[in-house]
Order: C-alpha cells, then structure tokens, then sequence
C-alpha cells in the first residue's frame, strides 16, 4: 500500500481501493509492511518499497526502516490503519517520521507531494515506480 495524498481529501487517489478512497491523500512515495521477528512479538510497521523520485526517498528513507513515530507519536499498539491515516495528509505539509534502520534512529521531515508527481507503476503495483 503506497502512501497517498489527493488534492483534497474528498478526492480519491486512482490507485486507491476499498476504505483507501476515503482517507487524505498527500503522498510520500513509499509502501508499508506489517511485520514481527518472531511469532508472539509486537508487531512493527516497515517500509516496503521507496519509490526512487518521491520526497521519502529525497529525505533518506529506505527499505526496511522501521516506523517508530508519526509527527512525534509513537506507532507502537497503533494498527496499520491508523498509522496510515497518520501519514497522510494535505499535499505541500510535512510530515515528521520517526525511523531505526542500518543509519540507527533518526527523524526525517517529508513533504507530502500531490499523486500525480510521482510516476505512475502498472496496474496493480499500487503506485510503485514505472519500470
């Protein structure tokens, strides 16, 4: 899942499906994962993919880092939901990430940029990178 941000939040991303079409839609330029490193452990949110000409990748997020905090609140016991509708927001804001990757823990500041600034990926990528 690709985060997304439209021109309003009344506007749906093309890309977006099911409850999506309805959460704000600025765009980061990344998907995320739900995972954990055992069976039994808390659950964490990881990047998935960056795409390579959004503001996420411009601002040193990468794959595989861990989202520790949105704007200064942690994601720790938050679904993957709501740490979505955390992440987005009005195109042209910016949102604060908290992440622990192989750099170890940092703060990134990402300007949500609107859908149609990032090249489109194909059908069901659901807005990865064009190849």
């Amino acid at each position: 899942m690709e985060v997304r941000a439209a021109e309003s939040p009344a506007t749906p991303s093309p890309y977006a499906h099911g409850d999506e079409a309805a959460l704000p839609n600025g765009v980061i330029g990344v998907s995320l994962q739900v995972g954990a490193e055992r069976i039994g452990d808390p659950a964490v949110l990881y990047v998935g993919m960056v795409h390579p000409e959004g503001p996420a990748h411009q601002a040193g997020l990468a794959h595989g880092d861990e989202i520790l905090t949105v704007d200064g609140t942690a994601t720790a016991g938050k679904s993957y939901e709501q740490v979505v509708k955390m992440i987005r927001g009005t195109v042209g804001t910016v949102v604060k990430l908290g992440v622990k990757g192989e750099g170890g823990m940092r703060e990134l500041s990402i300007t949500r940029v609107a859908g149609d600034k990032l090249p489109k990926g194909p059908a069901g990528s659901h807005g990865g990178p064009s190849k």
